[in-house]
């Protein structure tokens, strides 16, 4: 606990607020602007991570992370657009306020439920995370591969519609995750000769290229067909009365809880949680047929779930080095490129940007609520930036990161060839985030495999021998059943 304490005084020193600052407003900014997830904001800090202290970079990241889920609502309420996945069932309800003059007090809604939700999730991160590193502290090799296996089925929870195309790009990651020198033998692979091969592909280049480029080019598509959107809202009153927020208070705590929970389930996201808050919502409520007519609780319980998973979603990250979700997984790029292995040995030896993570995850949300309830009316005015103005400085921004990593003309043109690539994927049903999965997770699954053979001198059973691998084992097969009986579902049976 003085340690904990210790990292709230270390975020509110002048060294580290500004930091948190520009994390959660660029966050709000970020997700505030369709298209722009949080993803893409993390990865557009990630370069300046590089001249920060860890704790530091680490901090900046959270606040991006929770400002941007928030920021989708603001979109969503406002022209009918989520900013971001998670704020998709936020239109349900927050754009018929705003069609009634209510702009104002949905924001409102949005922004302390959006508080409430990620506070919660943060205190159950930090009682839960300490405890389950420490029963992953008796993991061996053996426990570590089958723990990366499991995370390699998440892929067919983050495949969209198409569970064969989302295996095919998880298997195109683990084939791109190859190229470079073998880690147990030293023997170059798929380099061709080629120098800069030889330590294959850079992962800050490829997260941009694969979502931030790729994202950029197919928003520039849709402004072209569909054009840009007006917005011409009132925002009106922000607060909401107290009989209001009397009548939410519940639905906004069990909406957070249930958020959280979801979030710490690898491969759900706060997309699943947001409806899955907004169906018990209705369900629980005395008026259904109000939901989708303007009905506060139909504001309220998305955001509170979606937040909720921020939480949530960093327990399997820091205790297993597994990601909860698709920001997530970046923010394992973001650990890996600082010198970070996420996992139960981070809180021995890295305990000060463990702390810095809990406070700043915490610190980020009443920051969050003080900027989104003064920031309200600014909102209208921010969804008006000229796409001709916008898009050109994020392109910029996104090469500016891929050479800043090695100073290299090199990266930035994998960067471009990746986003093309990502742009191709997509444009054809192919996500983008099961290569992300296979070009993190495959080289640690390669490092353990090569560790437990050496060990056991090539004794294959040693992977099996174990109960903490069992169990993951079936944890692994019960997610690809999972997930084929979902996409069974998605197709009518």
């Amino acid at each position: 606990m003085d340690a904990f304490v210790q990292g709230f005084a270390q975020i509110l020193s002048l060294e580290m607020f500004p930091f948190l600052f520009l994390g959660v407003a660029g966050g709000i900014l970020v997700g505030a602007l369709p298209g722009l997830t949080a993803s893409v904001g993390i990865i557009l800090l990630l370069p300046l991570t590089y001249k920060l202290d860890p704790s530091t970079g680490m901090v900046m990241l959270c606040g991006m992370f929770c400002g941007a889920i928030y920021g989708g609502s603001v979109s969503a309420i406002l022209i009918s657009t989520p900013g971001t996945p998670s704020a998709a069932a936020t239109v349900l309800d927050g754009y018929p306020l705003a069609q009634k003059g209510e702009a104002g007090k949905a924001l409102g809604i949005a922004t302390i439920a959006s508080t409430v939700g990620g506070i919660i999730s943060t205190f159950c991160l930090i009682f839960l995370a300490p405890q389950l590193a420490r029963i992953a502290l008796k993991f061996g090799p053996e426990e570590y591969f089958a723990l990366m296996v499991f995370g390699l089925t998440i892929i067919g929870s983050v495949s969209g519609k198409s569970l064969i195309k989302g295996m095919l790009a998880g298997l195109f990651g683990l084939l791109i995750a190859t190229i470079g020198l073998d880690p147990v033998t030293g023997y170059a692979r798929y380099s061709f000769d080629i120098p800069d091969l030889m330590s294959g592909f850079p992962l800050l280049p490829v997260l941009i290229g694969l979502f931030a480029f790729s994202e950029i080019f197919i928003q520039l598509e849709t402004v072209a067909k569909e054009g840009i959107q007006k917005i011409t809202r009132h925002i009106g009153n922000v607060w909401p009365s107290w009989g209001e927020i009397k009548s939410i208070s519940p639905i906004i705590l069990l909406s957070s809880l249930l958020g959280t929970v979801i979030g710490v389930i690898p491969g759900t996201g706060g997309a699943i949680a947001s409806f899955l808050a907004y169906n018990e919502a209705k369900r629980w409520s005395k008026d259904p047929e109000s939901f989708g007519k303007g009905n506060i609780a139909g504001v309220a319980a998305p955001e509170a779930a979606n937040n909720g998973t921020t939480g949530g979603a960093m327990v399997p990250l820091m205790t297993l080095g597994i990601p909860g979700d698709v920001v997530t997984a970046v923010m394992l790029g973001a650990l890996l490129l600082i010198g970070i292995r996420p996992g139960p040995l981070m809180f021995k030896e890295h305990p000060q940007v463990v702390n810095a993570i809990f406070a700043g995850m915490m610190s980020a949300n009443f920051l969050m609520l003080a900027l989104g309830m003064v920031s309200v009316r600014l909102f209208p005015h921010v969804l008006r930036a000229p796409i001709s103005i916008l898009f050109p400085v994020i392109f910029a921004l996104c090469f500016l990161g891929s050479f800043s990593l090695n100073n290299s003309v090199y990266d930035m043109a994998v960067a471009l060839g990746f986003g093309v690539l990502g742009y191709i994927m997509r444009k054809n049903g192919f996500p983008a985030v099961p290569i992300v999965l296979g070009v993190i997770l495959g080289p640690i699954a390669e490092d353990e495999l090569g560790h437990a053979m050496i060990l056991s001198h090539g004794n294959w059973l040693i992977l099996f021998q174990s109960p903490i691998a069992l169990f993951f084992y079936g944890l692994a097969v019960f997610s690809v059943f999972f997930s084929w009986k979902r996409m069974k579902g998605l197709r009518g049976g």
